[in-house]
Parts: C-alpha cells; sequence; structure tokens
C-alpha cells in the first residue's frame, strides 16, 4: 500500500529523482510560455502575423488535443515510456522548427508539431503521478509544479526580453530547446519504472476516439482563423468551428461534462472554463501594456512574472493546508473569486486607461486564484480515477485545459481584430469583458461538484 506522506516527501530516496524530472519538464513549459507570451508582440511584427497573433497561442493547444487522447489511451496500454519519448522528439522537432522560422506560417507549422509532443507529454507527467506517487503526495507533487513556474517567472519574461531586444527572438527558442532537452535527460531514469498495466486492465486502441481528436483541433483552428477570414466566411468559420468543437470533444470527455455532471465531469467542465477565461486574458495582457502603455517587452513580461509568482505561492499554501482545513467548494470559490478581480481589473485598465502597474497588481491576484484552482482539480482528477483508467481521465483533464485556453483564444481573436486589432478604442476592453463572463459560468461547475471521495491507496512500485 501507498507511504504515507509522514513516512516519506517528494525528495524521498524513492521520489527524489522522479520529483526533480517532472518538476524540471514543467520549468521548461513554463520558461516556454512566459517568453512566447512576453515576445509574441515583435514576432508578429517581425513575421506580419498580426492577424494571426492569436492562431499562434492557439495552434499548440489545438494539435495538443490529439496528442492528450494518443498519449491517454497508448499510456492505458504500454506504461507511458515510449510516449515520452516519442512526445519528446516531435516537440524538440517543433522547437527547432519554430527557432528557424522564416514566415508567419512555417512558424505556426512548428508550434502544431510542438504542441502535439507538449499535449502528449503533460497526459504523461499525470499517469507518473498517479502511479509512482501515493495518494498522499499527490497534493504536494501538484504545488509542486506550480513552484516550477517560480524561476521562470523570476527570469523568463525578462530574459525572452533582453535576447530579443539584443538579439532576436529566434534565439530564445534556441535556448528553449537546449533547456527542454536537458530537462528530459533528467526524466528518463523515472520512465524505467513505468510499466504497462496488468493485461486485464489494458483498453483497446480507440481509433475512433483519437479520430475525433484530430476533429476536434481542426474545428478549433478554424475558430481561430475566422478573424483572418472575410465578413460571411467568419461568420461560416465560427458556426462550423463551434459546432464542429462540440460534437468532437463530446466523446473525448466523461459523460455529462457539458451539462456539468457530478463528479468528474463537473470537475473536467470547470477547469475548461476557467483556462479560457484565464489564458483566452493573458495573452493580451503584454499586448497591451505594449500597445497602450509604450512598455518594452522585458518591462511587459512583468505582469506574467508576478502572476506566475502568486500562482506558486497559492499553490504551495494549498499544498500545505490540507483537504481536511480547505474543501473543494471553498478552494473553488475563493480562486473563482481572485481570477474574476483580476478580469475586472484589466477591463478597467482596458477602458479607462489607469496606470499600467494597476494591471500588474490585478494579474498577481488572478495567478494567486488559478493557484488554487489547478492542483485541486488536477488531484480530484486522479480522485475520480482509477488504475487502468488515470490515462483516460489525465487525458480528459489536459483536452479540457487546451480545448478551453483555445476557445478563449479563438473567442478574444475575434473580438480584438474585429475591432480594430491594436489600434480599435474598444478591442483590448471587450477582449477581458468576454473573458470575465466565461468566468463566471465556471461558477455553475463548481455548485455541481457533488460529493468528493477520500484518498484510495493505490500498490506503488517500490523499486
Amino acid at each position: 500500500m501507498g507511504t504515507t506522506a509522514s513516512r516519506v516527501s517528494l525528495f524521498s530516496g524513492r521520489y527524489a529523482l522522479a520529483t526533480v524530472g517532472m518538476v524540471a519538464i514543467v520549468a521548461v513549459a513554463a520558461f516556454q510560455n512566459l517568453a512566447m507570451t512576453t515576445i509574441m508582440p515583435e514576432i508578429s511584427r517581425d513575421l506580419d502575423g498580426e492577424t494571426l497573433y492569436a492562431l499562434a497561442f492557439a495552434a499548440p493547444l489545438a494539435a495538443g488535443v490529439p496528442g492528450m487522447v494518443l498519449a491517454g489511451n497508448w499510456t492505458d496500454r504500454a506504461g507511458g515510456r515510449i510516449v515520452a519519448w516519442v512526445s519528446a522528439a516531435l516537440f524538440a522537432v517543433g522547437t527547432a522548427v519554430v527557432m528557424l522560422a522564416p514566415t508567419m506560417e512555417v512558424f505556426l507549422a512548428g508550434r502544431l508539431v510542438e504542441g502535439f509532443g507538449a499535449g502528449a507529454i503533460d497526459v504523461v507527467l499525470y499517469v507518473l503521478v498517479a502511479r509512482i506517487f501515493p495518494p498522499e503526495l499527490h497534493g504536494p507533487v501538484f504545488a509542486g509544479f506550480a513552484a516550477a513556474w517560480v524561476v521562470p517567472a523570476l527570469v523568463g519574461p525578462a530574459i525572452a526580453g533582453v535576447v530579443t531586444d539584443v538579439w532576436n527572438w529566434h534565439w530564445v527558442f534556441a535556448g528553449a530547446l537546449a533547456i527542454a532537452l536537458g530537462a528530459f535527460a533528467l526524466l528518463v531514469p523515472t520512465l524505467g519504472r513505468v510499466h504497462a498495466p496488468a493485461l486485464a486492465l489494458r483498453p483497446a486502441w480507440q481509433g475512433a476516439r483519437i479520430g475525433w481528436s484530430f476533429g476536434a483541433a481542426i474545428a478549433i483552428l478554424l475558430l481561430n482563423v475566422a478573424p483572418d477570414l472575410g465578413a460571411w466566411a467568419r461568420v461560416a468559420a465560427v458556426v462550423v468551428g463551434l459546432v464542429g468543437t462540440w460534437a468532437a470533444l463530446r466523446p473525448l470527455l466523461p459523460t455529462g461534462t457539458f451539462r456539468a455532471a457530478p463528479g468528474l465531469p463537473s470537475v473536467i467542465l470547470l477547469r475548461g472554463l476557467v483556462a479560457a477565461s484565464f489564458f483566452g486574458s493573458e495573452a493580451y495582457v503584454p499586448y497591451l501594456l505594449q500597445a497602450k502603455h509604450g512598455l518594452s517587452p522585458s518591462a511587459a513580461g512583468l505582469a506574467l512574472t508576478v502572476a506566475a509568482l502568486s500562482w506558486a505561492a497559492s499553490s504551495w499554501l494549498h499544498g500545505r493546508l490540507g483537504e481536511d482545513r480547505l474543501t473543494a467548494t471553498r478552494t473553488f470559490g475563493a480562486g473563482l473569486a481572485l481570477v474574476l478581480v483580476s478580469l475586472l481589473t484589466a477591463l478597467t485598465v482596458a477602458t479607462f486607461g489607469l496606470p499600467w502597474w494597476v494591471l500588474v497588481v490585478g494579474w498577481f491576484v488572478g495567478g494567486a486564484g488559478m493557484g488554487a484552482i489547478y492542483p485541486r482539480t488536477s488531484m480530484l482528477t486522479l480522485r475520480f480515477s482509477g488504475e487502468g483508467d488515470d490515462g483516460f481521465a489525465s487525458s480528459a483533464l489536459t483536452i479540457a485545459d487546451a480545448s478551453g485556453s483555445v476557445i478563449g483564444l479563438a473567442v478574444t481573436g475575434l473580438l480584438f481584430i474585429g475591432t480594430g486589432g491594436a489600434t480599435g478604442s474598444v478591442s483590448f476592453p471587450l477582449v477581458f469583458a468576454g473573458m470575465t463572463l466565461i468566468a463566471v459560468l465556471a461558477i455553475a461547475a463548481v455548485r455541481r461538484l457533488g460529493p468528493v471521495p477520500g484518498p484510495v491507496p493505490r500498490p506503488v512500485p517500490t523499486a
């Protein structure tokens, strides 16, 4: 049975290397994310791709959906070692293409390949948590994932901004590729401990589900190319994209997700809605600070830095308090309140031209809210799943995360480009207003959560 948290910690001999390897992978993702958001305005100008600005963020998230579904099915069958190697290779190839991209079209192609690999490796990390660590350590593990954002948050935006200012943005991705290769090397020894489940627990290949995942990616991307189309084509793309996304996601998520059925479905829906509201907005925070307040890329990245720091601190506090003192309802209620405060602050700054530091403070508050919501949804996802289907549950959570983010970006892209872009008077306010409404919808998912089961010990490998 699982060893209790009172006897071991994340850095006990049995878990130390696994912890370091997985946290390093998350740190790489954090650096890439923060750097990308910081320098994307410069990339869009350099490659003449303002109309494709949101698509640069959406492309890897959409491509990640089939990556997640395939990885979830594959890890449930094979254990995860080969999935991790293939995922890492695709991520590396995609990053190399992005690094060398001479045009926005090539840049987006690289982001698609990169996103497919990143989506798959996300699922592998969740499965590693479920199969290597006892349930009592799941909370600290997810807090560790949040803490992995601290150093990239402190130095990532500044480094990305300085490298872009002194040399060019291509070198930012060269550094990210080198760091990614080193981080994966740390994870390799842990992968040898993850074996395939018992034959009776292995699911069949889910060809239809994998096919739907590619359909979802195409539909989501269609939503994100809509801003670059003419008026009637834009309307058609939005209608087809919305219907196609809904139809394709239904088989990929737990039954009842779209009606917030109690248990895992409501957890998955909550994660998707929160991701849509926060990340759909965050892509435009540095953009607003640069376009309307005249900040440099490195200075505009300050908002991302403080949000990542508050996210990590909030996750650490969540792990320390434990479930007895911090119930799921209280966690989600407080987290959503903080996210709403940040979005309303951004809306106010964009509408009334308040000083830039007000937006930075507001985004700091929002990061704290996300730091409470994310580890608890991750914990509950594993809680509601069992050995043999934790790959499906983990892929469902990451699909909701990525799909929510990319749908949020599609909505903000339509609002932003449709009202004049960076030169429009209402473009930025509409972006933050739309995402505030989506955050309000997340409250319904919390109210439908239902009873939360306690931790169920699982056998933990001893070697």
